[in-house]
């Protein structure tokens, strides 16, 4: 749970201000900023009020179907969804993956945020079938754009696997994260905080596979790169 929690964090929230911040003023930006602040001081009911008049300068300045109104949606599910609002967060990454997916074409980056979004709060609720499509298109789409040996295709094999460990396909799961793995450490260095992420899921697959020490020497380089950052 702490590795999707950790990827919620760092895939959900907050979808960066956009170029266009220009066409609403300086407002929009101040709005999405303070909502994010509040966010992490964990004041969720206030980042949920500044994030609703966020999403109403974005709609009234550029209209309903523009980007910045998908950012703005976005954000707020992002509040819905970390309270557990899963009723409230589903319409909205729905609405801003509709308007990405229009306005920026299917094989846009952003477009596979709001898929990867969508896929984790699916996941959330225990909901794999429907999560299972969007995390692997939400891959491709970055895969595509980055290409294959970037550190964004490393965390969505991650949020893939992490799917198929919570379902027990240890056998779908090892691959994705192995290959996520061997990205992080061509890509950051074998002593980033990343790869000790990435070894700390592969050694709790070993553990549930019954391979205790493969899992134990996993944990122990783990542990040695986070003592190192510290």
């Amino acid at each position: 749970m702490k590795t999707l929690i950790t990827a919620f964090l760092s895939l959900v929230l907050f979808s960066g201000v956009t170029a266009s911040v220009h066409a609403q003023g300086s407002q929009w930006e101040m709005l999405n900023n303070e909502a994010m602040s509040l966010y992490q001081k964990g004041q969720y009911g206030r980042a949920v009020m500044v994030a609703k008049k966020a999403l109403d300068v974005a709609d009234k300045g550029v209209g309903p179907d523009h980007p910045d109104v998908a950012t703005s949606l976005n954000n707020l599910a992002a509040l819905y969804q970390a309270q557990g609002q899963y009723a409230q967060a589903e319409p909205l990454f729905k609405r801003s993956l509709a308007i990405r997916e229009k306005t920026l074409g299917p094989d846009h980056p952003d477009v596979a945020q709001s898929l990867n979004n969508l896929a984790f709060l699916y996941q959330g609720q225990s909901q794999y079938p429907q999560a299972e499509p969007l995390f692997k298109r939400s891959l491709a789409i970055i895969e595509k754009a980055v290409g294959p040996d970037h550190p964004n295709v490393a965390t969505s094999l991650n949020n893939l696997a992490l799917l198929y460990l919570a379902l027990d396909l240890y056998e779908q799961a090892e691959p994705l994260y192995k290959r996520s793995l061997a990205i992080k450490e061509k890509a950051l260095g074998p002593d980033h905080p990343n790869v000790a992420t990435s070894l700390e899921n592969m050694a709790d697959l070993y553990r549930k596979t019954g391979r205790e020490k493969t899992a134990e020497a996993l944990a122990k380089r783990a542990a040695a790169i986070r003592a190192i950052r510290r």
